[in-house]
């Protein structure tokens, strides 16, 4: 028996011969070896094709990103490139990210989620991945290629939500983009962000380019008709009640440096009122106008490795930052005079399957500023689990609201605190808590108000919002 079982022993110890590196006799199809010249090397589509990018190397159809059959994992990638220079100077989280490839051992599943975050940070369709042999032995090159907007259309839902106190908000668009511009007509339906259900069209032109990288412009225009909750009806003055209302924008934004930007325009805004008739002993109608310049100061920071091949190492932070000013005043002949001045900053730390997320909002309205300006609390963005109906129906015009959310994997916890007034009296702090589940761009929780007395829960579900 032991020469039986030294012969099974050696046989199971001798390596099995790399299907992506040797002859498969079983296979119809010829392959290649690495040290093979080829007239050219293979690509891939990080959205669409894989097999492409796995015959780059031998031309099986093993699959590399599988950790149990990653028989490439024998090469040490030697160079990492971008093939196309893009517009948009890459960020340095990404930048680290290809300077940390170089010297790993190969693996699909790395380079395929470097490929989604150039995608997603550059607005491109696609990015595709060519796989060569290096200079050194037992190494290869990578090359990222950017692939520019070939589609004559895209098609994206950007809101979907159901909110168990507001009802449903959709919202969805599509882009086609002809010669490096973006053009844009999307269907929305919001019960959600303003005080109003509001639903119509809306429409873009972008171009992001303008002579140079750093300058874009966009102009922006949208037409809604406005459905109003009985508790908004009852608080709100008659004359600060709408119909419909238009808005047309044009912006151009500046590139100060990396990560900093400047946004500068013009929001002309058209909504119909009533209007007391004494000839018609009734109500009638007038158009009003609330027209005002914009600035946007906009910083956006990322650092870390999120794709690292052990989870624990995936350390990653992120930093957003907004400051806006609106400013409406008779010098553009608007009805309503007022400032609106608004401030928010998020911070994200992401440490293996851990994330916390860190938001602060906070807001000051001068002047009489139209119901779709005011400040909103209460929805499935601020103070989660309140009803925005019972805080400020008809909005508000000072804000401050902090938020913490802790995610693990997919399973997600939050607390939200804040006050939204216009007068003094009528400040109070609010809290609330909240448990749900977060994956895949869908959200979905139970939120609780903090209250004495009983707890009547709020429930949403959506993605993107």
């Amino acid at each position: 028996m032991k020469p039986m079982y030294w012969l099974f022993s050696t046989l199971l110890s001798v390596p099995l011969a790399n299907p992506l590196l040797a002859q498969n006799p079983a296979s119809p199809q010829p392959t290649q070896s690495l040290e093979a010249p080829r007239p050219e090397f293979a690509a891939r589509s990080a959205s669409v094709d894989t097999q492409a990018s796995k015959e780059a190397l031998a031309g099986d159809s093993t699959s590399a990103s599988d950790p149990s059959t990653n028989v490439n994992a024998r090469y040490i990638i030697e160079s990492v490139s971008l093939k196309k220079n893009p517009s948009k100077k890459l960020s340095n989280n990404l930048q680290s990210e290809f300077s940390r490839l170089a010297g790993q051992h190969m693996d699909h599943s790395l380079l395929e989620k470097v490929a989604a975050e150039l995608k997603e940070e550059l607005h491109v369709p696609d990015v595709r991945i060519h796989v060569d042999r290096g200079q050194a032995p037992e190494s290869v090159t990578v090359m990222f290629e950017v692939v520019e907007h070939q589609a004559k259309f895209d098609l994206d839902v950007s809101r979907f939500l159901y909110h168990s106190k507001q009802g449903w908000t959709g919202e969805g668009n599509i882009t086609i983009h002809p010669h490096g511009n973006a053009i844009t007509f999307g269907l929305v339906s919001d019960g959600d962000r303003l005080s109003e259900r509001y639903a119509g069209i809306q429409a873009a032109f972008e171009r992001k380019q303008i002579g140079t990288s750093r300058l874009g412009i966009r102009f922006r225009f949208t037409s809604y008709h406005e459905q109003w909750n009985r508790t908004t009806l009852a608080a709100a003055a008659p004359s600060d009640i709408y119909r419909s209302r238009q808005n047309f924008v044009p912006e151009a934004t500046f590139v100060l440096f990396e990560p900093l930007q400047f946004s500068f325009g013009v929001d002309f805004a058209r909504y119909r009122v009533p209007t007391l008739n004494p000839v018609a002993l009734g109500f009638g109608e007038r158009t009003a106008s609330s027209n005002a310049v914009v600035s946007t100061l906009r910083y956006h920071q990322r650092w870390g490795a999120e794709n690292s091949k052990n989870k624990q190492d995936r350390n990653q932070q992120e930093w957003t930052a907004d400051y806006i000013i609106r400013s409406a005043t008779r010098n553009l002949e608007s009805d309503s005079v007022f400032t609106k001045q608004q401030a928010d900053a998020k911070y994200r730390l992401k440490r293996g399957p851990n994330q916390v997320e860190i938001g602060f909002h906070t807001g000051h309205i001068s002047g009489y500023a139209p119901l779709f300006e005011r400040f909103i609390v209460g929805n499935a963005e601020t103070l989660r689990g309140w009803n925005k109906f019972d805080i400020a129906p008809t909005g508000s015009s000072n804000l401050m609201h902090g938020s913490i959310d802790y995610r693990f994997d997919n399973f997600l916890m939050f607390y939200d605190t804040g006050a939204a007034w216009t007068l003094s009296s009528q400040r109070e702090q609010k809290q609330s808590l909240g448990l749900g589940f977060q994956g895949g761009g869908l959200e979905l929780a139970v939120a609780f108000p903090v209250r004495a007395g009983h707890a009547n829960p709020v429930f949403y579900i959506g993605v993107n919002f």
